[in-house]
């Protein structure tokens, strides 16, 4: 069995729950690789990563590169010596970098590769209407995603579930086929699957854009869509109100299949509820965000929002 020098390479706190299970399981973790601090919010106040946070809680070394080719950085990392290295949610590797480890270096990744290469794997699944998807562990090459995968585990999509759901769901998952991978290495019993050059399912970025509703969508694309955008980045859309129009999120939602007359992004409104129209039903809307306030849920809204003929999403 080999003894094994590890280094963990990731940013946010889907990272820092694979990083907390490595330690538990007593892995020699030699360093850690996380972004540099940014400057966010009003102050510009420099903002640390969840794994620099934990990171540093836990003592561990840590290295901020900007430039992962800065010679002083690949000094650095080299003198680590690690044997291993794992990436989870961090950035694209230059070869000098996932070449170094004698063991090589393995990727988590949150879909079932090949399917939803890419940068937002678990907001596409949902939004495609997937009803299942998972988690794969992959040797890096010189492409995004296209190394050959070690192991996988599949999971179930709920029908109502969020990419928040998801997200933690996969998280959890990810952290037992990480532990797997590394015993497996470790034990020198890996195999790998060589993946096909090319898949129909990518994961591209969320954009601004990708994440405004049509309301010309029939009633479950426009579901999808907004539940695998909660709660972050979320979807929109703009609220039109006689001459003024108001950008609004969307969050929690229920899907009503049913024939009507309304024109899509109509509101149909009681004192406590808000249904939209689609053009095969309606999105009941229960929790909401219009620009400038906090999230609420829908019956606040009304308590203090008037709905007539003139008011419309869209």
């Amino acid at each position: 069995m080999k003894d094994l020098k590890i280094v963990f390479m990731g940013t946010p706190d889907f990272a820092v729950a694979i990083l907390k299970e490595l330690l538990e399981k007593k892995h020699n973790i030699v360093g850690v690789i996380t972004a540099p601090d940014k400057p966010a919010g009003r102050g510009r106040k420099l903002n640390e990563s969840a794994v620099k946070k934990f990171a540093v809680a836990n003592n561990l070394t840590l290295l901020q590169p900007t430039n992962l080719k800065d010679e002083g950085f690949l000094k650095e990392l080299k003198a680590l010596e690690a044997n291993l290295q794992i990436i989870v949610a961090f950035r694209m590797l230059p070869q000098q970098v996932w070449a170094m480890p004698e063991l090589g270096t393995f990727n988590l990744h949150a879909s079932l590769l090949p399917d939803y290469r890419g940068a937002a794997p678990i907001n596409w699944a949902i939004i495609n209407g997937e009803t299942e998807t998972g988690v794969s562990t992959f040797y890096l090459d010189d492409k995004i995603d296209t190394g050959e995968i070690i192991l996988q585990e599949k999971t179930s999509i709920g029908e109502n579930e969020t990419v928040g759901e998801l997200h933690d769901k996969l998280m959890l998952l990810g952290s037992d086929l990480v532990s797997k991978t590394v015993t497996l290495i470790q034990e020198g019993k890996v195999s790998t699957t060589k993946q096909p050059d090319k898949v129909a399912k990518s994961a591209y970025k969320i954009h601004t854009d990708t994440c405004k509703i049509d309301w010309t969508k029939s009633t479950d694309e426009i579901g999808n869509l907004i539940r695998g955008l909660n709660p972050y980045p979320a979807a929109w859309c703009f609220l039109h109100n006689a001459e003024k129009e108001t950008k609004v999120k969307i969050f929690d939602i229920e899907k009503i299949m049913e024939v009507h007359t309304y024109r899509p992004g109509a509101i149909i409104s009681t004192k406590k509820t808000m249904k939209v129209a689609t053009v095969d039903g309606f999105i009941q809307v229960n929790s909401l965000q219009i620009s400038g306030k906090k999230r609420m849920d829908t019956a606040s809204l009304l308590n203090g929002f008037s709905i007539n003929e003139t008011v419309f999403f869209r």
